[in-house]
């Protein structure tokens, strides 16, 4: 959002940073942001993990991100799973190059399924369901809206 429409934007309601969220994987990483209110999970897209650092530092460049959160895969037994080893790294990275932007880790457990599941519900044809990128994208967009659901549900108590 360029300066004069986030002055005129914010002028006529609370002025608030995306959250962006990212399911990250070993070839391609799933990305979805919310609106500017932070109350709408939307997927935004897939890029190939060597790229996302640079996709990353691009985009907050040009839109307000106020947080970061990254998919903490976890196995049954709430053990870290494999692909944890290559998100750390990332994650320390993204600490360093954007100091400004709390990053946090949030349970991604099943996001997959649920992706798969919406796939079906929404009426997606088998191969669109294929659409590995797709599944990415949705599956991030899925860890968005839990970690709005969870903050909803702090504020009630």
């Amino acid at each position: 959002m360029h300066d004069s429409n986030r002055f005129l934007f914010c002028t006529f309601a609370p002025c608030m940073g995306r959250i962006l969220a990212i399911d990250y994987g070993k070839k391609r990483t799933g990305i979805a942001v919310t609106d500017i209110l932070q109350i709408i999970a939307n997927g935004l897209t897939t890029v190939a993990t060597t790229e996302l650092m640079d996709f990353l530092l691009k985009y907050v460049e040009k839109e307000p991100v106020e947080r970061i959160i990254v998919g903490h895969p976890k196995q049954m037994n709430n053990e870290d799973s494999e692909n944890m080893k290559r998100i750390v790294p990332f994650v320390n990275q993204l600490k360093k190059k954007l100091p400004q932007i709390p990053v946090e880790m949030i349970d991604e457990r099943f996001t997959s399924v649920l992706a798969h599941q919406a796939m079906l519900d929404g009426g997606l044809k088998k191969k669109a369901r294929q659409d590995k990128a797709l599944v990415d994208e949705i599956s991030a967009t899925i860890i968005l809206q839990s970690y709005l659901e969870s903050k909803k549900y702090q504020f009630k108590l």
